[in-house]
């Protein structure tokens, strides 16, 4: 009789490529518990930040992840784009990696199992996933749907400077010696460019279905 173990469902891809809003989804459809990945880097970015420290201090950085609080992932500030760039500044430091490894491990191994959004799931944290599914999309469609995220919420934003923003953080992202940003050799790729969040759902459910049988 087959042993049971949790059902890991890992979604990867670039920012503003819709994966966390799908990946929140599958979560509920699938009842599932669902880690946001991005946000212990961004707590970390922001703790680091906050105290006025160096994000560049490698070691510094690696003490911090290893006191994160869970407590630390409610802060208000965390979704926004200032954080995000902070995120990736601090993630380029094995010593903050190393320290958020293990924590993302243990959330995915216990049943039932979990569905997990990042930027290196599919490699690194889970290599073994039931599912893996590398959400992208355009830079151009990226920046679009940020710059129209950003304005929906009040803020006067240039369409050009988030589109430069886009790119230098894929380049920095996909670039860093550590876990670099990439699609796993067995993911499904989702391009989302011309999808919406209901085409997307519907698309990765699909995968998703195939692969339970």
């Amino acid at each position: 009789m087959p042993t049971e173990k949790p059902f890991v469902i890992a979604i990867d891809g670039p920012a503003a490529a819709g994966k966390g809003t799908l990946a929140e989804r599958l979560a509920g459809h699938y009842g599932l518990p669902y880690l946001d990945t991005g946000l212990l880097y961004r707590a970390i970015g922001r703790l680091m930040a906050d105290r006025g420290f160096d994000l560049d201090d490698a070691v510094l950085a690696g003490q911090i992840a290893e006191a994160l609080d869970p407590e630390d992932l409610k802060h208000p500030g965390l979704r926004g784009r200032e954080s995000g760039e902070l995120a990736s500044r601090v993630a380029v430091h094995p010593s903050v990696r190393e320290a958020l490894v293990a924590f993302q491990r243990g959330y995915a191994t216990r049943m039932p199992g979990a569905v997990l959004d990042g930027r290196d799931i599919g490699t690194v944290i889970c290599p073994e996933a039931d599912v893996k599914i590398y959400v992208t999309a355009s830079p151009e469609v990226r920046a679009r749907r940020r710059t129209d995220e950003l304005a929906a919420k009040g803020r006067t934003v240039d369409y050009e400077r988030i589109l430069a923003e886009v790119r230098e953080r894929d380049a920095r992202d996909s670039g860093r010696p550590t876990a670099p940003l990439k699609p796993a050799p067995d993911a499904v790729l989702l391009d989302t460019s011309h999808l919406d969040r209901d085409g997307a759902f519907a698309a990765a459910t699909a995968i998703i279905d195939g692969r339970r049988g």
